[in-house]
């Protein structure tokens, strides 16, 4: 199925001016009122609406938007925690050891991009992709532990790699 051409139609403005306002404070809220944060977020959730597949923002359009809010603020808070584990772990080096800002800057724009191509991974094929890459588990453990067969873990590693290729190849 193709996205929804909404970025031509009267349907998406419509959507957009009946809805705009509503999704920030309710973003606004759950930011602890951080107004910009949440301007931003409502705007890529409308992005994400653009080219989504589904008409549901038409038939039940705040379920469908607040999906896509939730969804993004996940997203966002599992950049942050990565942003921040590698922050305390520069932390414990020392000065001498301590990365240029332009290195840094490197890091966390890589770390971003690993994030974004992660997240576009089906739930399970990135949990193994984690347990197995991140965490060094072996396959026989991830398979015990989400209760699939090692076959379905070799499976969803396949997926994932090809993905990451797709990725940085494309």
């Amino acid at each position: 199925m193709r996205p929804v051409d909404f970025a031509s139609s009267d349907e998406f403005v419509s959507l957009y001016r009946e809805h705009h306002g509503w999704l920030v404070q309710m973003l606004r809220r759950r930011l602890s009122g951080n107004i910009d944060n949440a301007a931003d977020l409502a705007h890529d959730t409308f992005e994400r609406v653009m080219r989504s597949e589904s008409r549901a923002a038409l038939a039940e359009p705040r379920g469908f938007l607040t999906t896509i809010a939730k969804r993004l603020l996940i997203d966002q808070s599992r950049r942050r925690a990565i942003e921040q584990a590698y922050l305390e772990t520069l932390a414990l080096r020392s000065e001498a050891t301590e990365p240029s800002p332009e290195t840094h800057a490197l890091v966390l724009e890589a770390l971003n991009a690993v994030c974004r191509m992660l997240e576009q991974l089906p739930p399970r094929v990135r949990r193994v992709f984690v347990l197995a890459q991140v965490q060094g588990h072996p396959y026989l453990e991830i398979a015990r532990q989400l209760d699939i067969s090692v076959a379905a873990v070799q499976r969803d590693m396949v997926k994932a790699w090809q993905h990451c290729y797709a990725v940085l190849y494309a």
